[in-house]
């Protein structure tokens, strides 16, 4: 009998009548009762290519779960797409949505009292979202990814999204032509799935198979496979040995399985959102964990495979090459992974991947041996100094210099910049700041793919620095600097910056630096005024009021 509510009323003599009553008309029958039953966290939606697949693996998911012996409940949640809202006030509400996800499905798997959960999400906020619910609640949980997009291809070209962003910069500075220009705009993105490099949905669904909360090999399927409706059928198979077995979230999620997960990330070159949204993912599920543990990961961990957006490959290539079992099962035999953490299969980490081989295949480039890596020191770099007095992320892939100084052309607000860029206004060796997009003063803490991907488009990617209290889609690479913090709404450093002052970017030294005086500095701070929120009432009001610092992962109930 499953441990549930249902089971104590029925061993109290309480009830068989109103919940009995109402479950009856959504399918239930006498011997149903006594199983157990298992909420589907369903992301489909046709707002946008990575969660328009998703009904099928529900459905697939759901048929599994009843032959299994389960009486599965499917209930829907949010989503907000990035590479969509990008650049609009809609973007507001992408890392909002992490915590709308993370709210609607804890409300539904408590509000009902489920035994289980299996959580099917596409877009970058649904993986977060989900394994911050899961790791709160502690039912037992599983995730099952949409799946990644295929790739675009445009004269002999692999396109992603990203390729669409940058195409705007390059028409823009005269490098494109219009042809190529609309030819790569209708061709990037094929098929359903999500954003097809190393981007956040990548990262973060690759990152739950080392975290244990996925199965292993699921993460970079492409969405319309056929192997991809299998994996979730699997998951729901294994997420019901889980709810028998009694392991929850919080028996998987720990202090090392995320190590293993933020290794997997440091070698396969993903998004610095991981590092916001690992901070979350471990505060609840009551594990410790600082923005400084990032940088502890990069110093070990290598990165071993050469993936967009600084790379050639996308994330299909990656499958065909061994996918994350193959990276996992190198990092394994180094000492870089923890081979003993449970996984959501029962199995530990070591005993799923006992089979793999050692070394990857000698016929693709994707993954590389781990004597011959693409960088010997991971890529998402924790800077600090008197910029950012509690921490920022840099990413350094694909950079042939990793230091920058120069003067600062300051900007309080991603569109205000971007109006700069787009008319030619930047020059190399500026240092681009971009304030007031912070968690609180955004809010919600816009990407900044739009400015970044421009700036490559038109040249400027190696010449032109960028620092901001926002934050950066995966798909950005450059010299740029994200999630500054404290940032400028509260009064951080970076609200302080001038026009023309000096300002030093070095991810080698860690350092981020604006070169004044601390007399100077503290001048300005007495002259400075926090400024009037922008929302007022509605959700992003209430959003201003809880998040806390990037530092600590954005969240919502510290």
């Amino acid at each position: 009998m499953a441990d549930n509510w249902r089971s104590k009323l029925i061993t109290q003599g309480v009830a068989r009548s109103p919940n009995r009553a109402m479950l009856r008309a959504v399918g239930f029958t006498d011997f149903d009762f006594d199983k157990p039953i298992v909420g589907v966290a369903n992301g489909h939606s046709t707002l946008n290519p990575c969660n328009a697949g998703i009904q099928p693996l529900v459905n697939r998911t759901v048929q599994a779960l009843k032959v299994s012996g389960a009486m599965p409940q499917v209930f829907g949640f949010p989503t907000v797409t990035d590479g969509i809202g990008m650049g609009t006030e809609g973007m507001k509400y992408s890392l909002v949505s992490r915590e709308v996800i993370a709210d609607a499905i804890e409300t539904s798997v408590n509000g009902q009292l489920m035994d289980g959960v299996v959580c099917v999400g596409g877009c970058d906020k649904n993986m977060p979202g989900s394994m911050i619910a899961m790791a709160r609640m502690n039912v037992p949980g599983i995730f099952v990814y949409a799946g990644t997009i295929r790739p675009g291809h445009w004269k002999g070209q692999s396109l992603t999204i990203v390729s669409a962003f940058e195409a705007v910069g390059a028409y823009a500075a005269g490098k494109m032509a219009r042809e190529d220009y609309e030819g790569i705009e209708r061709n990037a993105c094929p098929t359903t799935g999500a954003c097809g490099g190393m981007y956040t949905a990548n990262t973060m669904s690759s990152s739950f198979e080392a975290l244990g909360m996925s199965l292993l090999g699921s993460s970079q399927m492409a969405c319309p496979d056929p192997e991809k409706a299998d994996s979730a059928e699997a998951s729901a198979r294994v997420l019901l040995q889980a709810i028998r077995n009694r392991i929850r979230p919080r028996d998987v999620i720990t202090r090392k399985s995320i190590e293993n997960a933020i290794a997997l990330v440091m070698a396969t070159g993903g998004s610095t959102n991981a590092v916001l949204h690992y901070l979350a993912i471990a505060h609840a599920a009551g594990v410790r964990w600082t923005i400084d543990d990032f940088e502890r990961m990069r110093k070990k961990v290598p990165v071993l495979c050469e993936l967009k957006p600084s790379g050639r490959f996308v994330a299909t290539d990656l499958h065909k090459a061994g996918g994350v079992p193959q990276v996992l099962k190198m990092l394994l035999d180094a000492g870089l992974v923890h081979g003993e953490c449970t996984t959501i299969t029962g199995r530990t980490l070591a005993q799923e991947l006992k089979d793999v081989p050692a070394r990857p295949r000698a016929d693709q480039e994707v993954i590389r041996p781990i004597e011959r890596p693409v960088y010997a020191h991971g890529h998402i770099a924790v800077l600090k100094g008197n910029l950012a007095p509690e921490g920022c992320v840099a990413k350094v892939t694909g950079l042939k210099k990793t230091s920058i100084t120069g003067p600062a052309r300051v900007f309080d607000s991603e569109p205000e910049c971007m109006r700069a860029i787009m008319a030619k206004k930047i020059r190399p060796g500026d240092v681009l700041v971009i304030r007031y997009e912070g968690p609180k003063g955004g809010p919600g803490m816009q990407e900044m793919l739009a400015p970044t991907s421009a700036l490559i488009g038109q040249g400027l990617g190696e010449s032109v620095g960028l620092v901001t209290d926002g934050r950066f889609s995966g798909g950005t690479w450059g010299m740029v600097v994200g999630h500054v913090a404290p940032e400028a709404y509260v009064g951080g450093p970076i609200a302080l910056v001038k026009n023309r002052d000096s300002i030093t970017i070095d991810a080698k030294k860690r350092l981020i630096q604006l070169n004044i005086s601390a007399k100077e500095m503290a001048a300005r701070r007495k002259k400075w005024k926090p400024p009037k929120p922008r929302y007022t009432h509605g959700l992003l009001a209430k959003y201003t009021k809880l998040v806390s610092s990037a530092s600590k992962g954005a969240i919502t109930d510290d």
